[in-house]
């Protein structure tokens, strides 16, 4: 939102003064930025009225301008900076992790006495080594956007060619039909296997993320085509920059909202020198009732936290945490029987995971930075689950059938990671722009886990099939290393190339994966990019210790080819079409049930149904097309669009193409939000799916075995009716003790549409069940600054 201020300058000694400064930011393309493997950000600007050969510096960063009064200061320590020109205070700007900020600064004529600085919104864009699908979400997009509950991940469901999973309990991010066990999560260079609640392991999506939007500062997400300095993942990087405490005073503020109620605290350290920032959140919903329809209550807490302190004006060190604990029960109780599977299972869970990460910020000469970091993350899981009905219906009392009924599967599980990495940023002649690092992994693994009645596969009339029982202690090692050169080749013109190789100690295998991207501007306003990449992934641990056959396993390698244009009509309108294709291979499969493929799962609770022995056999692919339309926030509206059509096949161990789980034909999305007043602001969201594929039941066969049982004939053969959400919120903004209190209602599937969620085997009606996803969901939320 632009804002005007007028300053009024004294005159200091003969003809000195501090000069007239007209900041004029542009707010345009919001692109996603490389990883940001040095802390840092640049600014790109123009000294209007300046000339070539002055000297604009940002804190401990210079650069020279050259023709027209165009300047680029790189590897600008993130956070606000002072800007001089020639030694003389114009004014401040803000860098920003990993983004490029630009900026215009109109110098006066020397006898103006008097400065007017007038400062709109800032446009941060991307470095030129990332060349397509990447996108930038602000905590405004995550808070203020109705459907999107103040989860970074459900927020991220909206951009192009990401679609929601099986259900809207989750928030799994289906990335251009990949599975969501196929993405990598970063938060201020500290890798996090998942940043959700009630997440099991081999998952990577959950009920709620643990962290807590109004720490956040940037998301940078990438869909494909991503450079080399990123651990390998199959599908899309969700990279998150949490913003500093306020380094002038003590603040506060407490909020309630869909994942729970909490307050955050933030100071200074040591006279601004440094900063701090904490947030703790619970649930509440326990509080008020046991049950809210499936047999119990969830209940999480959630705790963030940064320190932040500058050392010198060349040395920054960090320190991040992020802590989840979380509990449920889940199946029929005295009272109330759940109408699903659920009702004929006793499922307790308990869960907890934490990261913390130390980073070392070290600006080096006067084009450099390194970046230490060291990080340890640490999650546990125990599950329970008894099988109500295992010997036959029954109308026994429900503690007793509790009591009484068989263990099916029972899991202790823990899993540790230590992570060292070292990356540097540096420009040299000849490569322009180097980018170079590596890094080593130790994991620490704890499996107790056992199905000893076995499980009976809806894949298979076989009953009690896939019994294990692992009792394993072990430790596996990961290395990498990366190299990347950006340069510029005449004035429209960037090529990037690098890759990595990676160790999997583990598999005893090690892989290279090269990646490319080229990008040209055809004119001002329109650009074409293209890029390759080869990106490899070792399949969880879970998985490869089930079954001493699964230990063969290779890393699944995935192919990305993309090419696409953008154009930017305007400076806060943006328009890209994009064209991509994913090719897989080496994916496990299932080697006793042919058809299925692990590329075809990922986003449930039941992690127990998909551990089997499995072969490395897989394959498959990927093709789509999207168009993407934004409307940065202005004075009184924002709002993104987007629609793609995409065709996502993969193959078991019999070598046949089939659709795969998470192929949506298409997918339209839209949000956007509009400021009626100061005070009252209002937001909508609509999501428009087609349907996707499953498979159907044997009827006969389920009916005779009292079970489901897959009718292997048409494996993903039926597709759901096309699924369409429409969410709205309204936003009232009050004063309370000179304070803001913002109140939100906000209203989940306005149309209480019955959106198709999975097809079922009701085993105690012994009949099918078509469940459904959430329905009509009234939300209310609270947040007030102290």
């Amino acid at each position: 939102m632009k804002s005007r201020y007028r300053r009024f300058c004294a005159l200091r000694g003969a003809g000195g003064i501090i000069p007239y400064v007209l900041f004029r930011i542009l707010f345009a393309t919001a692109l996603l930025a490389a990883q940001d493997t040095g802390g840092v950000g640049s600014i790109q600007g123009v000294l209007l009225n300046g000339g070539p050969g002055v000297q604009v510096c940002a804190g401990a960063r210079c650069a020279d301008t050259g023709e027209g009064g165009r300047f680029l200061i790189v590897d600008v320590r993130a956070g606000r900076v002072r800007l001089t020109a020639n030694g003389q205070d114009i004014g401040e700007a803000e860098a920003r992790a990993g983004l490029e900020t630009r900026i215009e600064v109109e110098m006066p004529k020397v006898d103006a006495v008097r400065s007017e600085i007038t400062v709109t919104e800032s446009a941060f864009v991307t470095p030129e080594e990332v060349k397509n699908s990447n996108y930038l979400v602000s905590r405004r997009d995550i808070s203020k956007t109705a459907g999107s509950l103040q989860d970074v991940s459900r927020y991220v469901q909206t951009l192009p060619g990401v679609a929601i999973g099986s259900n809207d309990f989750r928030n799994d991010m289906i990335v251009r039909g990949g599975s969501p066990l196929e993405n990598l999560f970063i938060v201020d260079n500290v890798e996090i296997p998942n940043i959700n609640n009630f997440a099991n392991f081999a998952s990577a999506g959950g009920t709620i993320s643990i962290l807590d939007s109004e720490l956040i500062r940037d998301v940078n997400f990438m869909t494909g085509g991503y450079p080399s300095q990123f651990t390998n993942r199959l599908s899309g990087v969700l990279q998150i920059a949490q913003r500093e405490g306020s380094r002038e005073k003590l603040s506060g503020r407490a909020t309630v909202g869909y994942a729970g109620a909490g307050v955050i605290l933030e100071g200074p350290i040591n006279k601004g020198k440094g900063s701090w920032v904490t947030s703790a959140r619970r649930s509440f919903l326990d509080l008020v009732t046991e049950d809210i329809g499936f047999g119990g209550v969830p209940v999480n807490y959630s705790f963030n936290t940064k320190a932040l302190y500058d050392l010198s004006a060349r040395d920054r060190i960090w320190v991040v945490n992020f802590t989840g604990i979380d509990n449920i029960r889940l199946g029929p109780t005295a009272k109330r029987k759940p109408d699903n599977e659920l009702a004929t299972l006793d499922i307790r869970y308990e869960g907890w995971r934490a990261a913390t990460g130390f980073n070392w910020q070290r600006l080096i000469g006067d084009r450099a930075v390194g970046l230490l970091g060291f990080t340890h993350s640490d999650a546990s899981v125990t599950t329970r689950v008894k099988d109500l009905i295992r010997f036959g219906t029954t109308g026994a009392n429900v503690d007793d059938l509790i009591a009484h009924s068989p263990l099916v599967y029972s899991e202790d599980n823990r899993e540790a990671e230590t992570t060292l990495k070292y990356d540097l940023t540096a420009h040299a002649p000849v490569f322009d722009k180097i980018q170079a690092g590596g890094s080593f992994k130790m994991f620490r693994i704890r499996y107790d886990a056992s199905q000893p009645l076995g499980n009976d596969n809806p894949f298979t009339v076989s009953r009690n099939v896939d019994t294990f029982a692992i009792n394993q202690r072990f430790n596996a090692f990961q290395g990498a290393g990366y190299f990347q050169s950006s340069r510029n080749i005449g004035s429209r013109l960037n090529f990037t190339w690098g890759g990595r190789v990676d160790n999997y100690e583990y598999l005893s295998a090690t892989r290279f994966s090269p990646r490319a991207g080229l990008s040209v501007r055809l004119t001002d306003r329109l650009s074409w990019r293209t890029s390759y990449g080869t990106y490899y992934q070792q399949p969880f641990f879970l998985f490869l210790a089930a079954f001493p056959v699964n230990r063969g396993l290779a890393p699944i390698r995935s192919d990305h080819y993309i090419t696409g244009f953008t154009l930017t009509p305007s400076a806060t309108l943006r328009m890209t079409l994009e064209a991509y294709r994913k090719d897989y291979s080496a994916y496990p499969v299932a080697i006793f049930y042919p058809t299925f493929s692990l590329a075809n799962a990922g986003d449930t609770f039941a992690v127990r149904n998909l551990l089997f022995p499995m072969v490395s056999a897989g394959r498959g692919q990927s093709r789509g097309v999207e168009f993407f339309l934004e409307k940065r926030f202005s004075d009184k509206w924002f709002g993104q669009a987007n629609l793609a059509f995409q065709r996502t096949r993969h193959a078991g161990l019999d070598g046949v193409l089939r659709p795969g789980s998470f192929d949506y034909p298409f997918l339209f999305n839209a949000v956007g939000g509009y400021r009626l007043t100061s005070k009252w602001e209002l937001s909508t969201r609509i999501s428009y799916l087609g349907g996707r594929p499953y498979t159907p039941f044997d009827e006969r066969l389920s009916t005779e075995q009292r079970r489901g049982i897959f009718d292997l004939s048409r494996v993903n053969g039926v597709r759901a009716p096309d699924y369409f959400r429409l969410d709205f919120r309204l936003d009232r903004t009050f004063t309370v003790r000179d304070k803001p209190l913002l109140v939100w209602l906000g209203v989940q599937n306005v149309t209480n549409r019955k959106n198709f969620a999975e097809a079922s085997w009701n085993r105690e009606a012994n009949r099918l069940r078509i469940g459904d996803q959430l329905g009509l969901f009234p939300l209310v939320g609270m947040d007030w600054r102290f």
